[in-house]
């Protein structure tokens, strides 16, 4: 799938990696670039055009999907982390995890479905798809929900030609992870694998040694993945 000439809409486009998405996007060549966020004034990238999309308002999706009828590929990178655990976490807070990974991608992705034959779908997910943390019970829950959409609509989608590709990624140098202290790949970098590897008609990225490292653990006992992921985490 060729990112020169194509007509690509982001969602969460006013900052991290989603703005990092337009800028490559508009560089390789991209014919036009739908820059989305709840606040579309936000977006401050030249030469895209700036629509409303809220992923927990199916109003916006529709109208977003209306106003953007040509999109030949669909980049899901919008997100929310509230830190919430699942035991003694917010349920409210829980619950906005889930209808943002996973119910909004979702409704986005059946709004621009029946246009996108021959083009490409691309869900910005992560290695917490894998692997849960203290203090992320329910971006991990949400996002292996995710992960779980992502591989079925790929199956879905396959008799009209989509492709669908997982991005999975460590921690990004964004606002998002402002606090974390180990370390962090640049939203660049990441962008680059992630568009490399929609030309390249993969349906995995992995973006990082981290992402690569945890992937690379699934079929050990859980006991093992996370004493493995401590011992990595304190090196």
């Amino acid at each position: 799938m060729q990112i020169n000439g194509a007509n690509v809409l982001v969602t969460g486009a006013n900052r991290g990696l989603g703005r990092q998405f337009v800028t490559s996007l508009l560089d390789r060549g991209a014919k036009t670039v739908y820059a989305t966020a709840r606040r579309p004034e936000l977006v401050d990238v030249a030469g895209t055009v700036p629509l409303k999309l809220d992923l927990t308002d199916p109003a916006s999706i529709a109208a977003a999907a209306e106003a953007a009828q040509d999109v030949t590929i669909l980049i899901n990178n919008a997100g929310i982390s509230t830190g919430a655990n699942l035991i003694t976490g917010d349920l409210d807070a829980i619950r906005r995890e889930m209808d943002t990974h996973f119910y909004g991608t979702l409704n986005v992705i059946r709004a621009f479905a029946p246009r996108l034959a021959g083009g490409a779908i691309l869900n910005v997910l992560s290695a917490i798809s894998w692997l849960g943390f203290d203090g992320a019970g329910a971006y991990h829950a949400a996002k292996a929900a995710e992960w779980a959409l992502t591989n079925n609509v790929r199956i879905e989608l396959a008799s009209q030609g989509t492709l669908v590709t997982g991005l999975h990624l460590g921690a990004a140098d964004t606002d998002m992870m402002a606090d974390y202290a180990g370390p962090k790949i640049s939203p660049a970098a990441v962008v680059e694998a992630a568009l490399d590897g929609i030309e390249a008609d993969r349906t995995e990225v992995l973006a990082d040694d981290w992402s690569r490292l945890v992937k690379s653990w699934l079929a050990e006992d859980p006991s093992v993945i996370y004493a493995k992921a401590a011992a990595a985490l304190s090196a």
